[in-house]
């Protein structure tokens, strides 16, 4: 289950392809181009017009069928804000109310909003999508010498770059700031430049980074002064702080025993510009207004259209053509795809485990745009009623059952990790040696040292920034356990600590074959 487990923090690639509601655009495949579709017929407007009428209805039965405690939808129509509401409870405990103004974490719904920081800065000529990340971030570098001199802020913001699918995402759950993550990227193990699509939320925060370094302030500050004040965006910020200043905020919800309970919550500011803004679906409607304007609000150009194109035009091929679908498609920041009907799209959906949900979709032929935002973990909520709206929108029924869709999509990626899951242990294991065997500091270029002690007839082991403290229990001989709960690892997870002479392997640890510490 590996694969599904890394993708576990922010599912806005993991649902491309047959997934996403606005189907993706052909490409990628060998086979002669088909002939060219008949122009799609005109969708009616007031079947639009009807469409908007039944969202009240789509939320109402989805909260109904899920339980999910907090959801805010917005839909923008042209230039204006045309729905705009909340339902339920914005903490599962508590009676008040989610409005349209309530701020949500966004999770990976922060791309394509960083995505259009950058496109503002490129329409000034601070940077360019194909200036290299390290004319900015000299310090900056990939295992890789000609990766690290040729990679691009456009590389890593269509996540061709060569890292690894979520290289880093461990290290900021130890602990450790953007800085000393984006540090540590240079000792993984990488694809050669441009040749495969890889999810990475610290990638995406490196070319962030370069171009804030260029405009001479933080990341934050100059998402403010590019898009959020401009747009009169008063309740979006990418800082955690200010979203937990929030009276009016939303807070994570996750299933336990089948009832919603408050998550542990995340704060992600090591990696803002991937997944760190909080916002409001009253203040995501003027973004997307923007978006449908090509960079203008209210008369005023915010973004120069010429520098937000390549964001939503095809740059990488994020999955193959499959079961007679076509290929799914990333631009800078978005999900680039064509609905049914042939008409372009763009979206991105975004999650933390420990309670978020968010999703987009953009259709501009149409003039149309959706926003869902939901306070539990991911199981599919905000992608299935944004998928049964553009259903109503172009086609006046639902053309699937999306809630069986995306349900069976995302269940594998809230399952507990680790080769041991579900497993008794041994009936008569074989002893450990004296724990003082086992004791010591280990060293690891990647993750940092690792001390394991001995503390009252137990294995205690402490790594990372924070730092964390594991307990060890013995398994089998050499091999012991250990479990833990974050962003990346669901409950139920537990790994192996397998030790050998002047090492020890953790499983949890060796996503990128960089588990051994070494003592």
């Amino acid at each position: 289950m590996g694969k599904l487990q890394d993708r576990r923090r922010f599912l806005g690639a993991a649902l491309t392809g047959a997934l996403v509601p606005t189907l993706p655009a052909c490409g990628g495949s060998d086979d002669p181009a088909p002939a060219p579709a008949p122009a799609p017929a005109p969708v009616p407007e007031a079947q639009i017009t009807q469409a908007i009428a039944q969202v009240d209805t789509l939320a109402a039965n989805l909260m109904t069928s899920s339980g999910v405690p907090g959801m805010a939808i917005a839909v923008v129509r042209g230039n204006q804000t045309v729905y705009a509401r909340g339902f339920g409870r914005r903490l599962v405990t508590d009676p008040a109310p989610v409005d349209a103004d309530t701020v949500f974490q966004l999770a990976s719904v922060s791309k394509p909003i960083g995505a259009t920081v950058v496109a503002r800065q490129v329409g000034r000529g601070s940077i360019q999508w194909d200036t290299p990340v390290i004319a900015q971030l000299p310090w900056f570098a990939l295992s890789d010498a000609d990766s690290t001199q040729a990679v691009t802020v456009g590389d890593f913001y269509a996540h061709r770059s060569g890292l690894p699918d979520h290289a880093g995402d461990r290290l900021e759950d130890m602990g450790y700031d953007r800085r000393e993550v984006l540090t540590r990227l240079r000792f993984l193990p990488v694809h050669p430049l441009r040749t495969a699509y890889a999810y990475t939320n610290f990638g995406m925060t490196a070319g962030a980074e370069a171009v804030a370094t260029a405009a001479g302030i933080d990341w934050a500050t100059l998402s403010e002064q590019a898009i959020y004040q401009p747009l009169g965006m008063m309740r979006t910020s990418s800082r955690y702080a200010d979203f937990a200043a929030r009276d009016n905020r939303a807070l994570g919800h996750v299933k336990v025993n089948g009832a919603w309970v408050q998550g542990m919550g995340t704060m992600p500011d090591a990696q803002s510009p991937a997944g760190g803004v909080s916002s409001s679906v009253n203040d995501l409607a003027k973004w997307l207004i923007m978006l449908l304007a090509t960079g203008e609000f209210a008369g005023q150009r915010i973004v120069d259209a010429a520098a937000l194109a390549p964001a939503l035009a095809q740059q990488m091929q994020s999955g193959p053509p499959a079961n007679g679908r076509p290929a799914s498609w990333y631009g800078y920041g978005f999900n680039v795809g064509t609905t049914e009907l042939g008409l372009t799209s763009y979206s991105h959906s975004g999650a933390f485990a420990v309670g978020a949900a968010t999703s987009f979709t953009v259709v501009p032929a149409l003039n149309l745009a959706i926003v869902t935002l939901t306070n539990g973990y991911p199981i599919g909520i905000p992608e299935t009623l944004n998928a049964q709206f553009f259903d109503l929108v172009q086609y006046g029924a639902f053309r699937r059952d999306w809630g069986a869709i995306f349900t069976d999509a995302l269940a594998p990626l809230l399952l507990p990790e680790g080769r041991l899951v579900g497993q008794s242990p041994p009936a008569s294991p074989l002893p450990a040696r004296a724990l003082s065997t086992y004791t010591g500091t280990y060293r690891n270029d990647y993750y940092g040292p690792l001390q394991v002690t001995e503390q009252g007839g137990a294995l205690v082991m402490t790594l990372g920034a924070r730092p964390l403290t594991l307990s060890l229990t013995h398994w089998d001989g050499d091999v012991f356990t250990f479990t833990l709960h974050n962003e990346n690892a669901t409950p139920g997870t537990i790994s192996q600590a397998a030790f050998a002479s002047d090492r020890v392997w953790l499983e949890y640890y060796d996503h990128e074959g960089l588990g051994v510490f070494l003592r």
